[in-house]
């Protein structure tokens, strides 16, 4: 099967840049750190913030296969223009993370490191508060041990009134940001929807069904989802970092949401190939932890303006740092129990708008903004 369109087509909207003049002079010459560096949206952070002119980058991933990646694009790109550094390390591992720090001396972090799989994370319930919660943690203290300026957290559109253990992680993150004080690093977290062609995304699978004669498969034919591009999503994360104080919950305008059988059917006839007759597509049932539908719609009402169009604040109170560590020792106890089902439920005991997916789904059901946005 040969494609010859851009992952681009598929928004059903033009694409966007956003970096600025501006922005990328306040990267200029910085020493960046970016977690989970390898990753598809760390990779093309990198990409970025290489193009800014920096005194120095570190790549920093668990995966040595895409930093190594990463490493010998930005080489042939830049050769010895660039003061390029690799790091192979967990954020789990506290001392080394300090370690790496230390030596490197970054002004800003950028934090895309996360287990990010819905399906995988519900049946992996320890290693994802672990790595997600624990992890950012190791970070956010190492930060203001060393004197990290800026820590800019990745975050997601399932953060917000999560219906799985991913986005529950998530959103305990962003609390975690939330309540640091700021006096020696500023924090914020930026949200954002799905990414096309991102590691483990739709478009991917849907290519690889199409490319073996069919069928796609599809949870749902009601859900709906809001899409960017890699460079999009990149250039959003370094554009709000460079605009926060702290403690600023960031969302981004995705523009109009895209019904994901839509999307499906779209590849199919870009593919030069006709939806059900040369491709079937299937309705499979939604998968553990799905949404119908994820709560990244732009209310200006309630939500503050920046100077950049695309970007809001979210209107979210920060808790107070004693009531964090009273929730992150929950998760520690029920961590200690290497049990899923008791991880899952101190999850839900510390995160209070963590609910199942049926309550919420069958509320997205019942609600007349989503029967509009999704046609049905």
């Amino acid at each position: 099967m040969i494609y010859d369109y851009k992952e681009e087509d598929l928004l059903f909207r033009p694409t966007n840049r956003f970096l600025s003049e501006e922005t990328m002079s306040w990267y200029k010459n910085k020493s960046v750190l970016i977690t989970g560096g390898g990753g598809s949206i760390g990779s093309e952070l990198a990409r970025q913030i290489a193009s800014c002119a920096p005194a120095r980058l570190v790549i920093l991933d668990v995966c040595e296969n895409g930093a190594y990646d990463i490493q010998q694009e930005l080489r042939i790109k830049y050769g010895d223009e660039l003061n390029l550094r690799i790091e192979i390390v967990s954020i789990c591992d506290k001392e080394k993370i300090e370690k790496i720090l230390r030596e490197n001396t970054p002004d800003v972090v950028l934090h895309a490191a996360a287990h990010k799989h819905v399906p995988l994370m519900e049946r992996n319930v320890c290693e994802a508060v672990t790595n997600n919660v624990f992890g950012t943690l190791n970070l956010v203290e190492a930060c203001e041990k060393y004197g990290v300026k800026r820590f800019i957290m990745v975050s997601t559109d399932k953060a917000v009134n999560p219906t799985n253990v991913m986005g529950a992680t998530k959103r305990m993150c962003e609390m975690i940001v939330q309540s640091r004080s700021g006096a020696v690093t500023s924090f914020s977290a930026t949200r954002f929807g799905n990414v096309l062609g991102s590691n483990g995304s739709v478009i991917p699978l849907f290519k690889r069904q199409i490319a073996n004669g069919g069928p796609i498969t599809v949870t749902d034919k009601r859900i709906i989802r809001y899409f960017m591009t890699i460079p999009e999503a990149a250039q959003l994360v370094m554009t709000s970092g460079a605009m926060a104080s702290n403690g600023e919950l960031y969302v981004l305008d995705m523009g109009n949401p895209v019904k994901i059988i839509d999307l499906a059917e779209n590849m199919v006839r870009l593919s030069g190939l006709k939806p059900y007759e040369d491709i079937d597509i299937v309705e499979i049932g939604l998968r553990p932890g799905e949404k119908l539908y994820e709560e990244l719609l732009i209310k200006t009402e309630e939500l503050d303006k920046t100077d950049n169009n695309m970007i809001f604040v979210e209107r979210d109170k920060a808790l107070s740092c004693k009531l964090i560590e009273h929730k992150l020792e929950i998760l520690k106890e029920a961590v200690d129990t290497q049990s899923n089902r008791v991880v899952k439920k101190a999850l839900m005991q510390v995160v209070p708008t963590y609910h199942t997916p049926e309550e919420v789904n069958e509320n997205a059901i019942n609600s007349e903004e989503m029967r509009i946005v999704a046609g049905v």
